[in-house]
This record gives C-alpha cells, structure tokens and sequence, in this order.
C-alpha cells in the first residue's frame, strides 16, 4: 500500500514521505480499513515536529516509534479480527488511532474496535474523517471536565477551527448560552453553528468581560491562564484544551493550587477515545446536531503541506486528506 511516513522529527513539509509500506494485519479485537479520507489536526503536527518534548517519551524520545503517520479516517472495513463485535466486513467507519499506534495517512489502516464507528447515511467518508478528533474532544471537554449544564454562559476561545467549531455546536446542543472567540471574518460561520454572542479577538478582549462566564473553553491558549480567569464568575472553570505549550505547562502545574484558592477552578484537558463516546458523536452527526466543515482538501502525497496548513492555526474547520 501507500502511505505517508514519519521517520524524523521536524517540518511536516521535509519529514513526511510518500512511498510504499506493509499493508497491516487486523489482531483478534482489530479492524482493517480500506481508507477513502482522513483528516490533519493540530495533534498530527505536533507528533511530527515532536513538541512539546515530553511528548517524544509516548512517540519516540530520538525517532518517531510510529513509521506511518496521521490518527483520524474514514473508510471500509476490509477485514476484521475474530473477536470484534462492533464492524463486519463491508461497513463504512470512522475512526481515530492516535493513542493506539497512528498511521491513518495511508491506503489501509488497523483499528481497535474501541475507536471506530459507522458512518452515518447521509455522511461522507471525507466528513466523517473530520468528526473524531474534534468531535471527542468537544464532547468530553464540556460534558466531563467543564460539567456544562443548560442556561450556563460558555466562551469557547478559538471557536472557528476544527475543535471550536465543534465545541460551539455541541455547547448550544446541551443548552448553554455560547460566546464564541473568533476573527472577524469567522463571526457569521460560528454564528451559523449555533454561537449566541461572537466576539472579535482582534478588537476586543474577552477576559475584561470580568466575572461573566461559568465555563471557558481555551482551544488557542496563548497567553497566561491567569489573565484570563478574572471573567470567569466565581464559581466557574476554565479548561485548557489546546493552544501554547507555555500556557500548558502552567496549567499542569499551577492550575490545582490556584483551584483550592476559591470557588474558580483550572483545569488541563486531553480526550481519550472510547467505543460509547464514538456511538454517541455517530449518534449526533446522524440526528444533524453536529457536523463538520472541511476548509481545504489535499491529497494522500501531499499530507506534509496539509499538515503544515494546521499548524498555522487559522482553520476555519478542518482540512482533510483524499485518499480513495
């Protein structure tokens, strides 16, 4: 088969490869999939170039440990393992492999039945391959970490790329009140997904809007977390869930102590797919409550440039890959 693969550390553009690769074998509880799309997120880039380091201790510390890169896919079940219950042969799925192994960015990849699940009728494969990243993210940030609840005033910031953007349909889904953090050109696309109120990071900040909101939802994080909880009100939690990996790091290690100082808590956010959460975003794209907004395609060969597209930070939803 052909796939994309990452052997070195660095640009997306000069490490990503284009050539032929073993097509994998399903084990007892995995699925192989003959993939027609997937999608570049902004974990792809940063298990490419290898940040934050600490990263490189799951990955690979001096090489990646995973030859064939990219973690998000849609496709058809080719084969299946002799223990899986949840696909059979012929299926169209959707799925995301970043914790178990990656390499979505080829003509084949393997799956464990925990991380897939069918694609919706009216779904593409190259929508579909957009929704599993975003979507699990957005689901499990508000619903187990900010404990969003109907009536709460939520700011999403970044809420135009590929997880905001899910993160405002979804916190409208649940009932919220949603301020979304955009550029101007964006205000009418996360108005269309469902944002009650938008606010133009370019002119305005957000965080002098002082105790106003009872969840932020950081997905471009950039600066101290600190400067910003003063808009929370004084019961409200603020979630990291992307952005700069100095923010981040002071998250991790400050955001339980500056909690236990008052009613506010901070909080550090990574998803972790599983087979109910998969069903119920399945569910969601199937009912219309969410869907997905593909910006720009590239592609198999050309993943390194779609990659590197992410990484700029100024997707207006997502970018995807055609494969078949």
């Amino acid at each position: 088969m052909k796939a994309i693969h990452h052997t070195a550390y660095g640009n997306p553009t000069k490490v990503l490869t284009f050539a032929d690769a073993p097509t994998p074998s399903p084990g007892p509880t995995d699925v192989l999939v003959r993939v027609h799309a997937a999608a570049a997120n902004a974990g792809d880039w940063h298990v490419i170039r290898g940040t934050p380091f600490m990263a490189r201790f799951a990955f690979g510390l001096f090489t990646p440990k995973h030859k064939v890169a990219g973690s998000e896919f849609a496709g058809v079940v080719e084969a299946v393992g002799a223990n899986v219950s949840r696909a059979r042969v012929g299926d169209r799925v959707f799925g995301d492999v970043s914790l178990t192994g990656m390499g979505a960015f080829a003509e084949y990849v393997r799956a464990p039945q925990e991380v897939i699940a069918r694609i919706p009728e009216h779904v593409t494969f190259e929508q579909a391959a957009a929704l599993p990243f975003a979507a699990i993210t957005a689901l499990q940030g508000l619903r187990d970490v900010g404990k969003i609840q109907r009536g709460m005033k939520v700011l999403i910031n970044g809420a135009s790329g590929g997880v905001g953007s899910m993160m405002v349909q979804l916190a409208a889904y649940f009932g919220a009140e949603v301020t979304a953090v955009c550029s101007g050109r964006n205000a009418e696309y996360v108005r269309g997904l469902g944002a009650h109120h938008v606010i133009d990071y370019t002119t305005t900040d957000f965080a002098n809007d002082l105790g106003r909101y009872d969840l932020i939802m950081d997905v471009a994080a950039y600066r101290p977390f600190t400067r910003i909880i003063p808009a929370l009100t004084n019961t409200g939690t603020y979630v990291f869930t992307g952005g700069g990996t100095g923010t981040m790091l002071k998250v991790m290690v400050f955001g339980g102590l500056y909690s236990k100082k008052g009613g506010r808590s901070v909080k550090f956010f990574m998803a972790r797919a599983n087979a109910a959460d998969f069903d119920l975003i399945a569910d969601l794209a199937r009912q219309g409550a969410i869907h997905t907004h593909i910006e720009r395609k590239w592609p198999l060969h050309q993943a390194g440039e779609a990659v590197a597209y992410v990484e700029q930070g100024r997707t207006r939803g997502k970018v995807v890959l055609t494969v078949a």
